[in-house]
């Protein structure tokens, strides 16, 4: 089929033929071409995608493309999976307690970010704590990779944990 008879024929919405398991689309002339228009034979859907019609692309062969989560969402599940880990000396989970500096998420490739710190430079921690940090990460839905930077700069102090912290602790 030319590209030129292509123009001349729409497609009919809900005429699909079901013939001897092959879908066949058929065509109606488009108004005020005459009786010197012919049919066509019908265009397997096969066909339509061979000739490039863009129109007969089926649904089922157009990838979907991902939903990605509301970003306000996808940090509110970060934050939530940082207050399921616990400084091991102190019993807040390190969000309140103000251990974590930056947040940053990557939405297209679903990887997070996270500067944090420790109480105190000698932790015990400080060698494994940031490796349980990323798993707890990679737990989230959403979230496929992390990083975690230990920084030292600015240093803790109890002023950036929350009131929730300050009121476990009996600080407040």
């Amino acid at each position: 089929m030319s590209v030129m008879d292509w123009l001349d024929k729409e497609e009919s919405r809900g005429e699909e033929q079901k013939t001897s398991g092959a879908r066949q689309l058929h065509y109606r002339p488009w108004p005020g071409k005459g009786p010197q228009h012919h049919e066509s034979p019908p265009l397997s859907l096969n066909e339509a995608v061979a000739a490039g019609f863009p129109g007969f692309v089926p649904d089922s062969a157009i990838p979907e493309q991902p939903v990605l989560p509301d970003l306000a969402e996808l940090e509110e599940r970060v934050i939530g999976a940082l207050r399921t880990v616990f400084d091991p000396e102190i019993p807040v989970n390190i969000y309140d307690l103000g251990l974590i500096y930056g947040l940053t998420i990557d939405q297209q490739r679903n990887h997070v970010d996270i500067q944090m710190t420790l109480t105190a430079p000698g932790c015990p921690v400080a060698q494994t704590f940031p490796g349980e940090v990323e798993q707890r990460m990679v737990e989230v839905q959403g979230i496929d990779s992390a990083k975690v930077e230990l920084v030292w700069d600015p240093p803790w102090t109890r002023e950036r944990m929350s009131e929730a912290a300050l009121l476990t602790l009996g600080m407040l």
